[in-house]
């Protein structure tokens, strides 16, 4: 960083002058670029402003009109400052014109009371100023070398903001032009102040003229986002005083960085989906040490949590590795469409959501409901509305929908309730929801008693399973049924055979068929199963139990996962 006009006064070398400012104390925060011994009176045409003049006068106008004239140049070239010696052609003090002068200009004025070398002076300053340049090139080719390695490895919004923060040790922002907040840093900032009412504070800092600009009164240093003539967005620097040019090289590189991610990234989900992935997995993965940040950044997003009903819903395909559409595409990108097509149809029913992917085969979303709106009526219409735009590839989304919850850090739990009975919806298609209203003539919505979505009620046995399974009377019944057979089940897996077995009904052939397995190889692992369990796989009761603790030892597998 360069040195300001009071960084030269402390330096010794000055001190040793003696000086002492008599006009423009105010400008003493003004950098100085260069240091120039000048003994002509016109010499302003010469300058590029920045500059720390040295003069011992000698060679100035006696006039005062002259020296006012003087001053005023000096000060519409942009000189950081002009320091006279005193002694040679002013004694004592300086003409009360140039002082008066400078004085009105805004021109700092500084005299040397005592004779100093100029040349030790512009020694000491040079070599500072030179330390400063080579220190910013070194930042300079820092972030050139970080944003460069962000852009070829198709860094997120979200990392590149995080680097660009870590790299400025300050809060750095990304929002779009609707003032919501698309990614965000804070560093050692505190988020809820940091993101308190943005959208307000954010519209009264005006667009950058010119492109990169930054405003005193907020802090913010900031500049546009984005390529071919169209902004989408800006990044924003929350300074805590004037910023330097690294600061400025540092919002700009970053801008740049965002704005090629955009463009590249083939498949690339709206920067809205990546921002509410982001939260949502926050909000899952409970990666916010306080909650009141992820309602923070919910409301930056312009989706309110507080007195509201927060519905977690997940969006499952239960074939994701088939093609979806006529093209094909990859799962991914297919889960981007099914997210896509979820938050198009929050707007259309004016409910605010965060929507965005989970993985690649299910996207979820937060529902935000006021305390009145019924929240059946509310999922049966948006299912309705999102399988209706799914077209021809319905069939194969499952909707499961978590537990209301009355703040937002309890809808972590209604994510992993949601995402559970997505997973067991797509895997048993028997199991009963929410069915579709009656379909127009000559527009079927899904087959008859197709089911609109799941909550854990309408997962029935395995449902109950799924909220018995911490229980220690299940876990005992589990190791009672089962104990045996888990115990040894080493060299075959018995007990995928068993539950093909019982998924049958009880058909041998067609669970040898599905186990892929030759029939007398299947049926010699059967025997083998009733001889460990000491149990008859002929009886429908012996069958039930073992079927229940099948059930109830995956619901316990699934628990802990999810705890995991």
């Amino acid at each position: 960083m360069l040195p300001t006009v009071g960084d030269l006064l402390g330096l010794d070398v000055v001190r040793r002058g003696s000086p002492r400012v008599v006009a423009g104390s105010s400008g003493l925060g003004a950098r100085v670029r260069w240091v120039h011994v000048l003994e002509l009176a016109d010499v302003a045409h010469l300058l590029q402003g920045g500059e720390f003049v040295l003069t011992t006068g000698i060679a100035l106008p006696s006039e005062p009109v002259l020296l006012a004239r003087y001053a005023a140049d000096l000060a519409a070239a942009g000189v950081s400052a002009l320091a006279v010696e005193l002694g040679r052609r002013y004694v004592g003090a300086l003409p009360s014109a140039l002082v008066r002068a400078a004085a009105d200009s805004g021109l700092t004025l500084i005299a040397f009371e005592r004779e100093v070398p100029f040349v030790e002076i512009t020694e000491a300053v040079h070599a500072r100023i030179i330390d400063a340049q080579l220190e910013e090139l070194r930042a300079s080719e820092r972030l050139h070398e970080v944003f460069t390695e962000l852009s070829v490895a198709g860094a997120t919004p979200d990392e590149v903001v995080r680097q660009a923060a870590a790299l400025a040790g300050r809060p750095v922002i990304l929002a779009d032009l609707a003032h919501r907040v698309l990614a965000c840093e804070p560093a050692s900032a505190d988020p809820a102040r940091l993101l308190a009412d943005f959208a307000r504070r954010s519209r009264a800092v005006g667009a950058a003229s010119p492109r990169t600009a930054y405003d005193e009164a907020s802090g913010w240093l900031f500049t546009p986002v984005g390529a071919r003539g169209e902004d989408w967005g800006r990044v924003i620097l929350v300074c805590d005083g004037p910023p330097t040019g690294t600061d400025t090289v540092l919002v700009e590189r970053a801008a740049t960085t965002l704005a090629l991610g955009r463009l590249l990234t083939r498949h690339r989900e709206s920067l809205d989906r990546q921002a509410h992935r982001t939260l949502i997995s926050s909000i899952i993965t409970q990666a916010h040490a306080d909650p009141a940040e992820a309602a923070v950044r919910s409301r930056a997003l312009g989706v309110p949590v507080d007195d509201r009903q927060l519905i977690a819903v997940v969006f499952r395909l239960s074939d994701p590795l088939a093609p979806l559409g006529a093209l094909g595409v990859s799962a991914h990108a297919r889960v981007l469409d099914v997210a896509d097509i979820a938050a198009a149809a929050c707007r259309t029913e004016r409910i605010p959501a965060l929507v965005g992917t989970l993985d690649d085969a299910r996207a979820g979303a937060m529902l935000s409901l006021s305390p009145q709106a019924d929240p059946d009526r509310v999922l049966t219409s948006l299912a309705t509305l999102i399988r209706e735009r799914l077209g021809g590839d319905h069939d194969r989304l499952e909707i499961g929908v978590g537990a209301a919850a009355g703040s937002i850090r309890d809808v972590r739990r209604s994510f992993l309730e949601a995402s559970q009975v997505a997973d067991v919806a797509a895997e048993r298609p028997d199991t009963r929801g929410r069915e579709s209203p009656p379909a127009r003539p000559g527009e079927p919505l899904a087959r008859p008693g197709r089911p609109l979505f799941y909550r854990l009620p309408d997962l029935r046995l395995r449902g109950l399973l799924h909220l018995l399974r911490d229980d220690p009377r299940l876990q005992t019944f589990v190791e009672r049924e089962l104990g045996a057979l888990l115990a040894r089940d080493q060299d075959t897996d018995l007990v995928s055979v068993l539950a093909a077995y019982l998924a049958a009904g009880g058909n041998k052939a067609e669970a040898a068929k599905s186990s892929h397995l030759a029939r007398p190889t299947f049926y010699q692992r059967l025997h083998r199963i009733e001889r460990i369990l000491g149990t008859d796989l002929s009886s429908a009761e012996s069958r039930t139990s073992l079927h229940v603790a099948l059930l109830a030892l995956e619901a316990a597998r699934t628990g802990e996962a999810v705890r995991g």
